[in-house]
């Protein structure tokens, strides 16, 4: 297996509600089928799915998915000052910030938010790990 994520999907209550949300935070859906809603990303895309066609797609039944997974979404940030604005935004959009935009004790800076349907977002500034000239994210800065 490559060391690579292709395709993140989260799953939805109401598809349209969420893809709104994510285009209120400025971002464009691409041509998807029926059924699906799909950003692409820097080498990825997002993919938002209900989660009634989830369950049906894994055979299990639908009060099995929901709620927080323990896992986080990251958005990182070339400075510390575009992560307060962000969070701003996705707040007007709909989210709900659970920690406002702060200093981090390894010294970078950020804040989380979570999208109309529960996930959780960390929106970031890492010194330590500049972004490359398309927004590329590597742990120790794109080379």
């Amino acid at each position: 297996m490559d060391q690579r994520v292709s395709l993140i999907t989260l799953c939805v209550d109401d598809m349209e509600a969420s893809a709104a949300f994510y285009e209120a935070l400025g971002w464009k859906r691409v041509e998807s089928q029926d059924g699906v809603v799909a950003f692409d990303l820097i080498g990825q895309t997002l993919g938002l799915y209900t989660k009634a066609g989830m369950a049906e797609e894994l055979g299990i039944p639908l009060e099995s998915i929901g709620g927080f997974s323990g896992v986080t979404l990251a958005h990182n940030l070339r400075t510390k000052e575009e992560v307060a604005p962000l969070l701003e935004r996705a707040e007007k959009a709909g989210g709900r910030i659970l920690k406002p935009a702060q200093d981090v004790f390894w010294g970078g800076y950020h804040g989380y938010f979570a999208d109309i349907d529960g996930h959780v977002w960390e929106i970031a500034h890492n010194p330590f790990s500049p972004l490359g000239p398309n927004g590329e994210f590597q742990w120790n800065g794109v080379k």
